[in-house]
Protein backbone atom coordinates (compact mmCIF):
# COMPACT_ATOMS: atom_id res chain seq x y z
CA UNK A 1 0.00 0.00 0.00
CA UNK A 2 1.29 3.25 -0.94
CA UNK A 3 1.10 6.69 1.40
CA UNK A 4 0.89 8.69 -2.40
CA UNK A 5 -2.65 10.44 -3.18
CA UNK A 6 -4.08 10.32 -6.40
CA UNK A 7 -3.38 13.34 -8.74
CA UNK A 8 -6.53 15.93 -8.51
CA UNK A 9 -7.14 19.13 -10.29
CA UNK A 10 -7.68 22.46 -9.02
CA UNK A 11 -11.03 24.79 -9.46
CA UNK A 12 -11.54 28.38 -8.16
CA UNK A 13 -13.84 29.05 -5.45
CA UNK A 14 -16.81 30.67 -6.27
CA UNK A 15 -17.36 32.30 -2.70
CA UNK A 16 -13.77 32.91 -2.09
CA UNK A 17 -11.84 33.18 -5.29
CA UNK A 18 -9.11 30.97 -4.09
CA UNK A 19 -7.72 27.52 -5.29
CA UNK A 20 -9.11 24.53 -4.07
CA UNK A 21 -8.74 20.93 -4.69
CA UNK A 22 -11.36 19.25 -6.49
CA UNK A 23 -11.62 16.28 -4.68
CA UNK A 24 -15.20 14.46 -2.75
CA UNK A 25 -17.46 16.96 -2.96
CA UNK A 26 -16.00 20.21 -4.08
CA UNK A 27 -18.19 20.14 -7.41
CA UNK A 28 -21.20 19.62 -5.42
CA UNK A 29 -20.08 22.98 -2.82
CA UNK A 30 -19.69 24.80 -6.34
CA UNK A 31 -23.28 23.98 -7.12
CA UNK A 32 -24.66 24.83 -3.89
CA UNK A 33 -22.44 28.32 -3.73
CA UNK A 34 -23.58 29.34 -6.97
CA UNK A 35 -27.22 28.79 -6.35
CA UNK A 36 -27.28 30.22 -3.12
CA UNK A 37 -25.99 33.42 -4.71
CA UNK A 38 -27.93 33.71 -8.12
CA UNK A 39 -31.10 32.09 -7.23
CA UNK A 40 -31.35 32.38 -3.74
CA UNK A 41 -30.53 35.84 -3.08
CA UNK A 42 -27.60 35.71 -0.93
CA UNK A 43 -24.78 38.02 -1.58
CA UNK A 44 -20.87 36.41 -1.27
CA UNK A 45 -19.97 38.25 1.43
CA UNK A 46 -23.22 36.39 3.36
CA UNK A 47 -22.06 33.35 2.53
CA UNK A 48 -18.82 31.33 4.75
CA UNK A 49 -16.63 29.15 3.58
CA UNK A 50 -14.63 26.09 5.35
CA UNK A 51 -15.69 27.23 8.57
CA UNK A 52 -13.53 26.20 11.47
CA UNK A 53 -15.51 24.36 14.41
CA UNK A 54 -13.74 23.50 17.24
CA UNK A 55 -14.69 21.50 20.97
CA UNK A 56 -12.87 19.81 23.31
CA UNK A 57 -13.74 15.97 23.80
CA UNK A 58 -12.81 13.84 26.74
CA UNK A 59 -9.51 16.30 26.70
CA UNK A 60 -8.97 16.46 23.49
CA UNK A 61 -9.32 19.21 21.07
CA UNK A 62 -11.27 18.12 17.82
CA UNK A 63 -10.70 20.18 14.44
CA UNK A 64 -12.78 20.37 11.51
CA UNK A 65 -14.99 22.49 9.74
CA UNK A 66 -18.40 23.30 8.77
CA UNK A 67 -18.83 23.45 3.98
CA UNK A 68 -20.35 26.30 4.27
CA UNK A 69 -22.88 28.76 6.46
CA UNK A 70 -25.14 31.43 4.63
CA UNK A 71 -25.61 34.23 7.09
CA UNK A 72 -28.18 37.58 7.26
CA UNK A 73 -28.41 40.57 9.61
CA UNK A 74 -24.84 39.70 11.42
CA UNK A 75 -26.13 35.58 12.58
CA UNK A 76 -25.45 32.91 10.64
CA UNK A 77 -28.83 31.22 9.56
CA UNK A 78 -28.07 27.52 7.78
CA UNK A 79 -25.45 25.73 8.01
CA UNK A 80 -24.55 23.55 4.67
CA UNK A 81 -22.67 19.70 4.32
CA UNK A 82 -22.04 19.52 0.91
CA UNK A 83 -22.04 15.76 0.19
CA UNK A 84 -20.49 13.27 -2.66
CA UNK A 85 -23.03 10.76 -2.18
CA UNK A 86 -26.65 10.25 -0.20
CA UNK A 87 -27.48 13.48 1.08
CA UNK A 88 -29.43 11.29 4.06
CA UNK A 89 -26.65 9.92 4.97
CA UNK A 90 -25.31 13.43 6.08
CA UNK A 91 -28.29 14.68 8.18
CA UNK A 92 -27.48 14.14 11.07
CA UNK A 93 -23.32 15.95 10.99
CA UNK A 94 -24.58 18.70 9.77
CA UNK A 95 -27.51 19.12 12.21
CA UNK A 96 -25.21 18.30 15.16
CA UNK A 97 -22.68 21.23 14.32
CA UNK A 98 -25.97 23.80 13.61
CA UNK A 99 -25.94 23.39 16.88
CA UNK A 100 -22.92 23.21 18.41
CA UNK A 101 -21.19 25.87 15.78
CA UNK A 102 -22.42 28.96 17.89
CA UNK A 103 -23.61 29.83 21.13
CA UNK A 104 -26.84 29.99 19.77
CA UNK A 105 -27.84 27.21 17.63
CA UNK A 106 -27.73 28.04 13.87
CA UNK A 107 -32.00 27.83 12.73
CA UNK A 108 -31.53 25.50 9.50
CA UNK A 109 -29.06 22.88 9.02
CA UNK A 110 -28.91 21.04 5.25
CA UNK A 111 -27.14 18.50 3.30
CA UNK A 112 -26.67 18.77 -0.24
CA UNK A 113 -25.52 17.67 -3.26
CA UNK A 114 -25.61 20.58 -5.59
CA UNK A 115 -28.99 19.36 -7.07
CA UNK A 116 -30.99 18.55 -4.42
CA UNK A 117 -30.72 18.87 -0.53
CA UNK A 118 -32.91 18.24 2.62
CA UNK A 119 -33.15 21.31 5.35
CA UNK A 120 -34.02 20.38 9.22
CA UNK A 121 -35.06 22.75 11.45
CA UNK A 122 -31.65 22.56 13.90
CA UNK A 123 -33.71 22.80 17.50
CA UNK A 124 -36.30 20.18 16.75
CA UNK A 125 -34.33 18.11 14.83
CA UNK A 126 -37.23 17.90 12.25
CA UNK A 127 -36.74 17.60 7.88
CA UNK A 128 -38.88 20.97 6.81
CA UNK A 129 -38.27 20.81 3.11
CA UNK A 130 -36.19 18.79 0.36
CA UNK A 131 -35.07 19.47 -2.65
CA UNK A 132 -33.04 22.83 -3.68
CA UNK A 133 -36.20 24.91 -3.38
CA UNK A 134 -36.75 23.95 0.11
CA UNK A 135 -33.58 26.24 1.27
CA UNK A 136 -34.44 29.13 2.84
CA UNK A 137 -33.47 32.70 0.32
CA UNK A 138 -31.89 35.72 1.86
CA UNK A 139 -35.18 37.37 1.71
CA UNK A 140 -37.06 34.89 3.18
CA UNK A 141 -34.86 34.60 6.05
CA UNK A 142 -34.78 38.59 6.44
CA UNK A 143 -38.46 38.26 6.71
CA UNK A 144 -38.23 36.30 9.55
CA UNK A 145 -35.40 37.23 11.30
CA UNK A 146 -37.17 39.48 14.31
CA UNK A 147 -39.74 36.62 15.32
CA UNK A 148 -36.39 34.27 15.68
CA UNK A 149 -35.47 33.30 18.40
CA UNK A 150 -31.98 32.48 19.11
CA UNK A 151 -30.84 29.74 21.82
CA UNK A 152 -28.18 27.99 23.13
CA UNK A 153 -27.97 24.17 22.90
CA UNK A 154 -28.94 23.09 26.47
CA UNK A 155 -25.60 22.17 28.55
CA UNK A 156 -26.58 18.88 28.65
CA UNK A 157 -26.84 18.07 25.22
CA UNK A 158 -23.73 19.50 24.38
CA UNK A 159 -21.25 16.50 24.62
CA UNK A 160 -23.71 14.23 23.08
CA UNK A 161 -24.02 16.46 20.07
CA UNK A 162 -20.12 17.06 20.02
CA UNK A 163 -19.81 12.70 19.97
CA UNK A 164 -22.61 12.75 17.31
CA UNK A 165 -20.55 15.31 14.90
CA UNK A 166 -17.07 13.94 15.90
CA UNK A 167 -17.85 10.63 14.64
CA UNK A 168 -19.90 11.50 11.37
CA UNK A 169 -16.72 13.50 10.54
CA UNK A 170 -14.66 11.34 11.38
CA UNK A 171 -15.58 9.23 8.29
CA UNK A 172 -15.15 11.84 5.92
CA UNK A 173 -13.01 11.36 3.42
CA UNK A 174 -12.19 12.69 0.17
CA UNK A 175 -12.35 16.31 1.81
CA UNK A 176 -9.73 18.62 1.18
CA UNK A 177 -8.83 19.79 4.70
CA UNK A 178 -7.71 15.69 5.18
CA UNK A 179 -4.94 16.60 2.61
CA UNK A 180 -3.38 18.86 4.96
Amino acid sequence: MTDTLKPFGMLTDFITGRLVPNIGAEENRQLMERYLVERKGYAREDIEVDVPIEMDIAGERYRSAVDLVAGVGGRRMVAFRCAAGSIGSYEREILAAARLLNDYQIPWAAASDGRAAVVLDTASGRRVGAGLEAIPGRAELEAQLPALEFKALPPDRRQREQLIFRTYDRDGVNRARRLI
